[in-house]
């Protein structure tokens, strides 16, 4: 691991003279995404533990769904609260202090006797999770224009595995060492990522930095949404594009925990490692949107994402089928999260972690009301409901894009244009 910013980092001088930017190497980028997925996981470990965690502290069912609930709320809180900050202050620190706070959270939940501290750090958990879109605008800050979407669906690549690997990383640890260990361990990495970053990070940068208070920065973020055309159909691209991810992984347990399967839940949660493809269409896609094809790309993967959900449909019948579905939304999911990141932190570069923590709030909203429609639809009207949620959404996001398309730009200058 290098021991400066200097050994990852390097300034180069433009060809025109002027000022020097900062050129990121593979090694900061690889960081970036490790740094992402560690931190993003943290929201999704609690998920498989949930019964035992609730024994543990005698908490009633109730209470234990609470878990869920108050990191994801925290989470959400963190987007409008926390990632703005990126826009006043240094990002190098504010990352370093956001992660060394989080690992205060989660002892505080690893070392928590009652259900009162649990859902107390909990909710900083989600809270301080948020780094992750620091790191990813900090990322963005750096990258030239010209390779924005490549460091940008790196860096989301780790996002990605981190998610998706969260719940398997955490069963089996649980599974070893109960499920206070996975809090523990992840407080520990998280320390020395903290350690890493403070050391490696480039301590300035030439991007600007906004003299907005406080009150005025979280007022413009709402101002942005107001003016930006380009970034309210992203947003609302992204919260279909969730809801129909969340669809899904919010609820296939539920099928492959019954007849003809009945699954354990560490098969279950190796599920995961499938959906890790979507780590590859991340990268694919990022370099696409430096070559100028974002409206394609949006297209294409919006299509495939609609088309996911006719061999999820035959998930009763076939494993084979849930993988090739699986497979198809988390590559449709992934590209067209990072052409939304890429286009939007190009409307305002000086606004980039305002822009990125008001599009993600959107995300959240598209998670959350997959969840809670696929778990409610499941008791209702079972498996085949779900899919006919999930190929809606998908769809509606499809025809967003026609009607659209033409209107949107394909590239989006720095200036916004």
């Amino acid at each position: 691991m290098p021991g400066n910013g200097e050994t990852v980092t390097r300034r180069t001088e433009d060809r025109s003279g002027e000022r020097p930017a900062f050129a990121l190497s593979r090694g900061l980028v690889t960081l970036f995404a490790v740094a992402c997925g560690a931190a993003v996981a943290n929201v999704y470990f609690s998920q498989p533990l949930l019964v035992t965690i609730g024994h543990d502290l005698a908490m009633s069912p109730a209470l234990v769904g609470g878990v869920v609930t108050l990191t994801h709320v925290g989470y959400g809180l963190g987007l409008f609260f926390l990632v703005p900050l990126g826009d006043v202050a240094d990002r190098g620190r504010l990352i370093v202090a956001q992660l060394l706070l989080l690992v205060v959270a989660l002892t505080v939940v690893a070392v928590a006797r009652t259900a009162v501290v649990l859902l107390a750090g909990m909710a900083a958990t989600g809270l301080l999770a948020v780094v992750t879109q620091t790191l990813v605008a900090f990322a963005a800050s750096l990258a030239p224009p010209a390779g924005r979407g490549r460091v940008v669906g790196l860096v989301t690549s780790g996002v990605v595995v981190g998610i998706l690997l969260a719940r398997t990383a955490s069963g089996l640890m649980a599974d070893l060492a109960g499920w206070r260990s996975v809090y523990l361990a992840s407080a520990a990495l998280t320390a020395s990522l903290a350690l890493v970053l403070y050391r490696v990070l480039p301590r300035h940068t030439d991007a600007p930095r906004t003299t907005l208070r406080y009150g005025q920065l979280l007022r413009s973020t709402v101002t942005l949404f107001a003016r930006e055309r380009l970034l309210r159909l992203r947003a609302l691209f992204g919260l279909l594009v969730f809801a129909a991810f969340s669809t899904l992984w919010s609820s296939v347990a539920l099928p492959l925990s019954e007849a003809p399967y009945f699954l354990p839940h560490r098969a279950i949660g190796a599920l995961g490692l499938i959906g890790v493809a979507g780590a590859l269409a991340a990268t694919v896609a990022g370099r696409l949107n430096d070559r100028g094809h974002s409206r394609r790309t949006t297209g294409i993967a919006l299509a495939l994402l609609a088309a996911s959900w006719l061999p999820l449909s035959f998930t009763r019948g076939s494993l084979w089928a849930l993988v090739v579905g699986v497979i198809l939304l988390d590559l449709a999911v992934q590209a067209v999260h990072v052409t939304n990141q890429t286009l939007i932190y190009a409307l305002h570069p000086d606004a980039g972690s305002r822009l990125i923590g008001g599009y993600m709030v959107f995300y959240s909203v598209g998670s959350a009301t997959g969840a809670i429609a696929a778990t409610s639809l499941y008791t209702l009207a079972g498996w085949g409901a779900v899919c006919a949620l999930g190929a809606a959404f998908s769809c509606l996001g499809l025809l967003l894009w026609a009607f659209t398309r033409h209107s949107a730009p394909d590239t989006v200058t720095g200036d916004g244009r």
